[in-house]
């Protein structure tokens, strides 16, 4: 059946992408994953609401937003195992009705603690680990030749994040932060039922495997490479996605409305390059893409850490997030390439990777706000390690290309 559908996808490479897999699916898999990720960093713009209610501390406050973002990586893994026991349809449904939910659960009973506030967090981590059911889902419906275009727009989906930041503040401040974890239920809801009707899973599924044989990926360099790499690209996307708004009021005075906005104006950059990041690194190689991204990234996160004005500060965080959201394009180009036949299991541990570099990052900053009085350690320490990341990807390049590279036919690496 595989083999059939395959054949069929190459008679339509003729008439492009658009005709090469299943476009329902496609935009079911953005939609699922736009909204959840929307849910998944709500707490980052209410923060600064909820802080004043419950006189979180800095570092407090740094936690809360990054609990959800380590929630997503843990719960990614599991995910990924269960995209390949059960399908990725089956595993979004769930997930999605987890966080509904939990949403309700929370705006009945109230968040009235810096706990309740870590447990919430959990069940927000489901949201974020929609990343291992949503790019399966719209990756096996396409060839190798589209797989930059295909994961970059289902994944453009982190776009939600643009929804917490523009929407968050102001029904916060006309209704009050814990309403606002219910009104949210009301577009997850017809998100829920409009992927149930327009989700299908892909016939070329690979066979389901033992439990021990989803891990063996780990045993592979390069499974930990695009972990590191993932980490650096994503994790500053989702890191800086929550962590903004309470950068904004604590370091420039500005009202949560306003955070918001610089917020999601910085936001916005990065999701709408993550599928222009793949469909570049489809056309000259994601190896020159990334090593473009890090460096960009790296001088972007420096000029954050001294930046005196919030024009400056804005200036910069645009163009990182234009570079992080890029390389998170650029790594799921040559993911697929590599691990095609552990797509499932490895979009989970890489998403993981990057869920956890976002948690360093969100938590990192608030450490270093509480301590040094400064949010500057935080992004430096994170610019070296972008720079880390393009010291290796130079050093695997040349292998990567004579070996499982060399063998994709027409596909740069």
């Amino acid at each position: 059946m595989a083999t059939a559908y395959w054949e069929e996808v190459d008679k339509k490479e003729a008439s492009g992408f658009w005709s090469a897999g299943h476009r329902p699916t496609l935009i079911a898999a953005f939609l699922y994953f736009d909204l959840a990720f929307m849910v998944w960093v709500l707490l980052g713009p209410l923060a600064p609401e909820i802080s004043k209610t419950l006189h979180l501390l800095p570092a407090q406050k740094g936690l809360m937003v990054a609990t959800p973002t380590l929630a997503g990586a843990i719960l990614r893994v599991v995910n990924g195992l269960l995209v390949d026991r059960i399908g990725p349809k089956r595993s979004g449904a769930i997930s999605q009705l987890i966080v509904i939910a939990g949403l309700l659960s929370a705006f009945a009973l109230g968040v009235n603690s810096f706990a309740g506030t870590l447990a919430l967090g959990v069940i927000l981590g489901f949201a974020g680990a929609s990343f291992a059911i949503a790019l399966p889902l719209a990756s096996r419906w396409y060839p190798p030749q589209h797989q930059g275009k295909a994961m970059g727009i289902a994944g453009m989906g982190n776009s939600g994040t643009v929804f917490a930041a523009l929407f968050a503040p102001l029904l916060a401040k006309a209704f009050g932060w814990n309403a606002v974890l219910g009104l949210a239920c009301i577009p997850l809801s017809i998100v829920f039922l409009l992927y149930l009707a327009m989700a299908k899973d892909a016939p070329n599924a690979p066979a389901p495997k033992g439990i021990v044989e989803y891990l063996q990926p780990l045993k592979q360099a390069d499974a930990w490479l695009f972990m590191l790499f993932y980490a650096v690209t994503f994790g500053g996307f989702v890191g800086l996605s929550s962590s903004l708004p309470i950068y904004f009021t604590d370091r420039f005075g500005l009202t949560p409305v306003m955070a918001g906005y610089c917020t999601a104006a910085c936001v916005f950059a990065g999701s709408l390059v993550r599928p222009i990041g793949g469909a570049v690194a489809d056309a000259i190689g994601g190896v020159k893409t990334l090593t473009v991204v890090y460096l960009v990234a790296a001088a972007a996160l420096a000029g954050v850490s001294g930046a005196p004005t919030v024009v400056t500060a804005m200036s910069f965080f645009v163009l990182g997030m234009l570079a992080l959201g890029a390389g998170n394009g650029a790594v799921f180009q040559l993911v697929p390439q590599r691990f095609a036949k552990e797509i499932g299991v490895m979009t989970g541990l890489v998403g993981m990777a990057g869920g956890i570099g976002g948690f360093y990052l969100a938590s990192s900053l608030g450490i270093a706000k509480q301590i040094t009085g400064s949010f500057a350690p935080g992004f430096l320490i994170f610019a070296g390690l972008a720079l880390v990341a393009v010291v290796v990807l130079t050093l695997v390049k040349q292998g990567w290309r004579s070996g499982w590279g060399a063998t994709e036919n027409g596909v740069r690496i």
